[in-house]
């Protein structure tokens, strides 16, 4: 089921299986290429194939791990530190990429109603 989501971000005719570059990567999944490179430096699970001249190409299971990174860091809110765990410790595999698009779903207005009674409860636990 994962396959689904990579082709789908992917529309570009290659095999769900192929090599993709930093650019591709980036391109797909909205994350600036820097940030990627950046990335591979605070995790150390995150190591795409590096060809001469250092030109970088991501395996299907690397892009799953990117995916989840970006999924923990900009949908969850982790601090770097806080995703390297959960990904090391097995609370955040790597394949769990479509929660994501469920969490940004949402449009704000819709939510607040939601957070206020959550803050209500709160307050009423805590008296």
């Amino acid at each position: 089921m994962t396959d689904t989501p990579r082709q789908l971000r992917f529309d570009d005719g290659k095999d769900p299986q192929a090599l993709r570059t930093i650019g591709e990567v980036a391109s797909a999944l909205g994350i600036k290429q820097h940030v990627l490179r950046y990335w591979e430096q605070q995790f150390p699970m995150l190591r795409p194939l590096k060809r001469s001249g250092g030109r970088r190409y991501y395996r299907p299971e690397d892009v799953e791990l990117v995916s989840a990174i970006d999924r923990l860091i900009n949908a969850e809110g982790y601090t770097l530190k806080g995703a390297r765990q959960a990904i090391e410790n097995g609370n955040a595999p790597a394949g769990e990429a479509a929660p994501a698009a469920a969490v940004a779903v949402a449009p704000a207005e819709d939510i607040l109603p939601q957070l206020r009674a959550i803050r209500e409860k709160l307050a009423a636990a805590l008296a």
